[in-house]
This record gives C-alpha cells, sequence and structure tokens, in this order.
C-alpha cells in the first residue's frame, strides 16, 4: 500500500466511524464519548438533578469517563469500574485522560516507541494524559514520563480509535518498522 492509499484509507476508515456514532441530543457532540473530570470533587448522582441522591464521590481529578447519555445539563457516565450515573456538565471537561487497566500484571510498560524497548513502568489505576493513538499503541504523559502504551491496556480510548495523528504519522511508522528490521537483524547477526 502506498502512502497516498494510506491516507485516503485512515480519511473514509475515520468518516465510516463517525458516520455510526450517535449524536448527543444537548450538545450534538458524538455520544458515546471519553472526557475527564474537572475537579477531585465530583458526585455521580442516581438521576440528572441535584435531588437525587449521590452514588459515588469522586475524588481524583482528571478521572476518564464515558459520557453515554445527554439531559439539559447534566451528563449520564460511566466510570472504569461500570458505576453509572449523572455528573453535572461544568465539572467535566474535554482533555482526554485513560486509566491503566490491566488486571493481569502489577505494572505496565511504557516503552520509547511502539515494540520498542520499555523506558519506564507504572502501576494499576494510574491516570495519565492521553497525547495520541495509533490502532494498537497511544502515546501518553506521566508527570515526566512520555512514551508508549498498548491501548488494550488502557481504559478511556475506544479499541478502534485513532486519536489526534498527525499527516506525518505514516512516516514515523514506517522508519519504525525500518528501525525495527535492522535492530532484529543485528540481533541475529
Amino acid at each position: 500500500m502506498n502512502f497516498f492509499s494510506f491516507i485516503f484509507f485512515l480519511f473514509f476508515f475515520h468518516i465510516s466511524l463517525n458516520v455510526h456514532a450517535g449524536k448527543g441530543s444537548v450538545t450534538g457532540l458524538e455520544i458515546p464519548r471519553f472526557v475527564s473530570l474537572k475537579s477531585n470533587d465530583v458526585n455521580l448522582r442516581i438521576g440528572p438533578s441535584k435531588n437525587y441522591p449521590i452514588l459515588i464521590k469522586y475524588t481524583e481529578k482528571n478521572l476518564p469517563i464515558e459520557i453515554i447519555e445527554e439531559f439539559d445539563v447534566w451528563r449520564k457516565t460511566r466510570d472504569f469500574e461500570n458505576n453509572e450515573g449523572w455528573i453535572h456538565k461544568s465539572l467535566i471537561k474535554g482533555d482526554r485522560y485513560v486509566i491503566i487497566n490491566n488486571k493481569s500484571v502489577i505494572n505496565e510498560n511504557i516503552f520509547n516507541r511502539p515494540n520498542g524497548q520499555a523506558i519506564a513502568m507504572i502501576g494499576q489505576k494510574n491516570i495519565i494524559k492521553l497525547d495520541k493513538c495509533l490502532l494498537d499503541w497511544c502515546h501518553v504523559y506521566h508527570k515526566k514520563i512520555k512514551g508508549w502504551i498498548l491501548k488494550k491496556n488502557l481504559w478511556g480510548v475506544y479499541s478502534k480509535e485513532t486519536f489526534n495523528i498527525n499527516y506525518i504519522q505514516p512516516i514515523i511508522n514506517q522508519y519504525w518498522k525500518i528501525l525495527d528490521y535492522f535492530l532484529l537483524k543485528n540481533s541475529k547477526s
């Protein structure tokens, strides 16, 4: 597949995903979609009003949540533990964060590039800033560490979602493939 065919494919793949997404009745934005908590004091309520009881009190700023429904100034949300309830729109932001959610390991590796070398480890339920996502890998920030992590170990990004990819990413991907080839070739010598 040449470069232009690849770009053409990505463009129409992205369009096809958007055509099938639902739209929020209030905002017109995609439903479902991921956002994050704006504060470290957020109430998840049973219904869309302050008159409804509080189900959970979130105390972690930037926790990723999924908006699954809209009503007036309230958003029905789901968290990484499948808790559902209503949060006032003033307590959420569009910034994308993810949470480490791989129950099979204690710590998750962060790599210098997809399929590259591990440069750091991060523990379960840590919240990290999402920079961009390819089909299988996401580039993330956590404190002073930047790197790539397998998407399947994150909650807060959809499995088939590409996010924030710039136009030169296909060139970078080809560079990584060439680099992998030469590293593998040299290791066998």
